[in-house]
């Protein structure tokens, strides 16, 4: 299964090797995957609709979602890292983020945080002492071990922050 603490991944990246072999679908396709597609978001309490092959623009919204909660792209395809992220309810490939990570990981971590009501700053992209203070504070917030490190568990945790 999963590491149980972020400190069982330092210095590596969160990946998920879970191969799926399905269709990408996107609005507009008529497929039975899309069933599967629509009880898998309804399992994640992202999708409450009708049950239809039709991939719809409530489904494609709530795909959307789905894509934001779980920090990939909002694009309302449904791909590889989309169906992985799926299966599994998590993050799919995240980094771990600690003091001197830079670039839109740490952007969108530090918009997540500040969605969970934690104070982070100037939301800059740039993972310095403010954000690890805020990384810290959420951690112990959620009964994580507290080490200012965003690994598997604090990226899961997060993922369940609504944005």
């Amino acid at each position: 299964m999963f590491p149980s603490t972020d400190t069982d991944l330092r210095n590596s990246k969160v990946t998920v090797d879970l191969k799926v072999n399905k269709p990408v679908l996107q609005k507009g396709c008529r497929k039975i995957e899309v069933l599967e597609l629509r009880k898998l978001l309804a399992h994640w309490n992202i999708y409450t609709g009708s049950c239809s092959h039709i991939f719809d623009e409530l489904l494609d919204s709530a795909v959307r979602k789905f894509q934001r909660r779980v920090f990939l792209k909002e694009d309302g395809i449904v791909g590889p890292l989309t169906w992985q992220a799926l299966y599994t309810g998590s993050p799919i490939n995240m980094p771990e983020l600690k003091i001197g990570a830079f670039g839109d990981e740490v952007t969108q971590l530090q918009l997540a945080l500040k969605a969970a009501g934690i104070e982070v700053g100037v939301v800059d992209g740039v993972f310095g002492p403010l954000t690890e203070k805020a990384v810290r504070n959420f951690q112990r917030r959620k009964g994580l071990v507290v080490d200012g490190i965003v690994g598997l568990s604090t990226w899961r945790t997060l993922s369940k922050v609504c944005r």
